[in-house]
């Protein structure tokens, strides 16, 4: 959103407009990405809170066997548009979350991926169901449905039975781009806050089991055992119930120490961050597109990712791609990101050539280009030519 946010506000040779949803008192972090042509649309009222909602929030456990018991007997319920955006008049929504509600208006639907059809032990049955079901609404009801990488395209159309011309690529962008360079003193506020080792490895992610930070501790361990060498891990983004387990398994693994969850950081420490680690390692298990590879690549930060979803193709050979099932390869990669600085040069200077060509305003440009196509307005010569190209991810 941020990304998007910053690009439509450099589209000045145009007359749309970019309105974007959020509701009163909940747009604080999107309002400094504005400006030009796009500006907020403001809900002015927070939904109401049905009966249902209100007995989940005080009997979890009950509500939570009610809602399994009603979905064995109906097909989960879709929300429907209330009336903002029709009142609006828009021409166009573009729902860029995996979360939509059903409108009469011209829509664009963006499923980020398919995580629950191939990694479905990380979802309740009722989620499996409820996505199943809102995906499927979601795309058919939409003129054109958006993805950021071919092999998600891929699977959409094979899982969900979709024509392939109705699904579109589209590459996101690093939105590091757009955020303020730090400073010496700065970046020194940063490694004091967090009180930051010297050198440190870097993995920003929510701590989902998908992300597989167990994986990556295995990994430590073994560069620790096998060279002597130990690699502070520092990992920032939001801390799940999950978390716990994680630190569990770094008390194991004697790497307490050498772990730190910073948690959600704001944007200008993410950029701290980034210039400060040595390294970036993404074992995830599963992506759509991975926002840290860019990020570090934007940052010349040497990088190591894994071998799955689209994330090879992201990565060329700008990182060094592994198995993420297997420890010993994480290590592998670790290791060589940690001591060998003739890698780590030719790495960077490829990373920086790779993602130059990803810039949300290029990203937004084609955005703009389906939003006309889709809404019927007149393309230029330039949107003919963006929804021609193929696609750079």
């Amino acid at each position: 959103m941020l990304g998007l946010a910053s690009g439509f506000a450099q589209l000045r040779d145009g007359d749309e407009e970019y309105l974007f949803l959020a509701n009163e008192g909940e747009e604080h972090w999107l309002e400094p990405h504005l400006g030009g042509p796009a500006r907020l649309l403001r809900v002015g009222q927070p939904p109401r809170i049905s009966a249902r909602a209100r007995a989940a929030a005080s009997y979890p456990a009950l509500a939570s066997a009610y809602g399994s018991l009603h979905d064995l007997v109906l097909p989960p319920r879709l929300p429907g548009s209330d009336g903002t955006l029709e009142r609006a008049e828009v021409d166009l929504v573009h729902f860029t979350f995996q979360d939509a509600f059903l409108t009469g208006i011209p829509s664009i639907y963006q499923p980020h991926d398919l995580q629950h059809v191939h990694l479905p032990r990380f979802f309740t049955r009722r989620q499996r169901r409820y996505r199943e079901r809102a995906y499927r609404a979601y795309c058919e009801q939409a003129a054109r449905v958006v993805v950021s990488s071919t092999w998600v395209k891929n699977d959409v159309v094979r899982h969900l039975s979709l024509a392939p011309e109705k699904v579109q690529v589209v590459p996101l962008a690093p939105i590091v781009e757009h955020y303020a360079e730090p400073s010496p003193e700065a970046l020194s506020a940063i490694r004091r806050k967090f009180a930051l080792p010297e050198r440190f490895a870097l993995y920003p992610a929510q701590t989902w089991p998908h992300k597989n930070h167990k994986a990556l501790l295995d990994a430590l361990a073994r560069v620790r055992d096998r060279h002597g060498v130990v690699a502070p891990l520092v990992c920032s983004g939001r801390v799940t119930d999950f978390g716990a387990e994680i630190c569990a398994h770094a008390r194991r693994l004697g790497l307490d120490s050498a772990l730190q969850l910073v948690g959600f950081v704001s944007p200008d420490e993410l950029q701290g961050l980034y210039r400060m680690a040595r390294a970036v390692v993404i074992p995830t298990l599963f992506e759509a597109a991975s926002f840290p590879l860019w990020e570090a690549f934007q940052n010349g930060v040497p990088a190591a990712c894994s071998n799955v979803t689209s994330l090879p193709e992201q990565a060329g050979d700008a990182a060094l791609v592994f198995d993420p099932r297997n420890p010993d390869a994480i290590a592998e990669a670790i290791f060589a990101l940690w001591t060998d600085e003739p890698l780590r040069q030719r790495l960077v200077a490829r990373a920086r050539t790779r993602v130059a060509s990803f810039t949300w305003e290029r990203t937004a440009r084609l955005f703009r280009a389906h939003y006309r196509s889709v809404a019927a307005r007149r393309c230029t010569p330039e949107d003919a030519a963006l929804l021609g190209a193929a696609p750079a991810l």
